[in-house]
């Protein structure tokens, strides 16, 4: 087990140093980079009377570009820019954004709240609704309550959160019909000053579209796994030797088919609960005004911040690799009779 442990380690970095290099490269052929997005919005301001960082006839100076390049480090050569930053990843210095001016480290923290709110909730509801929903399925299955819900659990996965979405806020969101929900941020702009009960109302009221939006589009595969491992072990001689000897449905169910059915689901969770809360929709989070790390990582691909975009990609994809190493770990200790690295004979 620790020479696997070891092993699938030591394959973290070229996995790791792939993703980087792979993206490192792509962006040194994007066109309009920092350095252009200045000068347009310097050249923009000017041509609209405002004046700005850079007067009339210098915003083109070579001098300023070059100024520019130094101070962005732009004008070292892309091969020691590369091993530079990986340096600084190794320490877990993830730079400075250009286009916020702060540490990548205190942008992602700034944005985790809302990131955690979504991901969070989405995961717990999921769960709460996909394994009891999938277990009813199985027990019952091709009955009529297993054929409409299989509809209505595929009739929501199809559905796409944005569209979900738009249409919740015109319903609900003051677009045409209703105002009962808000449509900005994870809290009002008065919630320090509510009591603790109020405020607990008022999060999940800023919450509660979104959180529509996607819980719908995510618990259909954990609907359907539950189901169909439940069933696939329903089938098996164990637990026909349990009916034969008289054991009624209900203890069947949970003393011998539950804890063998959820292994999937279970060596699931580190994946499913860390990809909560780093995969949540950027059109969710535009849609309702939740500034989340979906967003930032969104507008520093448009706006060329390559400090976010690649200290966000370093962080979430170590965390990815972590988390994958962890679920195979917990397969292992859920069902002993897996073991990694076994010699088949």
């Amino acid at each position: 087990m620790l020479f696997y442990i070891l092993k699938r380690i030591a394959l973290m970095v070229p996995t790791l140093l792939g993703a980087l290099t792979i993206t490192f490269v792509v962006i040194q052929f994007v066109p309009g980079g920092p350095i252009e997005q200045i000068m347009a919005e310097a050249r923009a301001s000017q041509k609209g009377g405002e004046g700005g960082l850079y007067k009339a006839g210098r915003d083109s100076d070579a001098k300023q570009i070059a100024e520019l390049k130094k101070l962005y480090g732009f004008d070292k050569p892309a091969h020691e820019r590369y091993f530079e930053m990986l340096g600084n990843f190794l320490r877990f210095d993830l730079g400075r954004s250009f286009l916020h001016n702060k540490d990548v480290w205190t942008l992602i923290k700034e944005k985790l709240p809302v990131s955690i709110s979504l991901g969070l909730w989405t995961f717990v509801i999921s769960y709460l609704i996909s394994v009891p929903l999938g277990v009813a399925k199985a027990v019952r299955e091709g009955s009529r309550f297993d054929v409409f819900t299989s509809l209505v659990v595929l009739i929501g996965y199809a559905i796409p959160g944005f569209v979900l979405g738009i249409f919740l806020i015109v319903l609900f969101a003051g677009g045409t019909f209703f105002e009962w929900f808000p449509l900005r941020g994870l809290t009002s702009d008065n919630w320090e000053e509510l009591s603790w009960p109020a405020r607990i109302l008022d999060y999940f009221w800023h919450l509660t579209l979104p959180l529509i939006c996607l819980v719908i589009s995510s618990f259909a595969v954990t609907t359907m796994l539950t189901k169909n491992t439940f069933v696939e072990e329903m089938r098996k001689q164990y637990v026909l030797v349990a009916r034969a000897k008289g054991l009624s449905q209900k203890s069947v169910l949970y003393k011998h088919i539950f804890r063998n059915a959820m292994i999937p689901l279970v060596t699931g969770f580190p994946a499913a609960f860390v990809g909560a809360f780093f995969a949540g929709s950027v059109l969710i989070e535009t849609l309702f005004s939740l500034d989340g790390l979906g967003l930032l990582a969104f507008e520093s691909v448009v706006r060329r911040d390559y400090p976010v975009v690649l200290g966000s990609l370093y962080l979430f994809t170590l965390i990815g690799l972590v988390v994958k190493l962890v679920s195979d770990l917990l397969y292992v200790a859920v069902d002993p009779r897996v073991q990694f690295g076994a010699v088949g004979k």
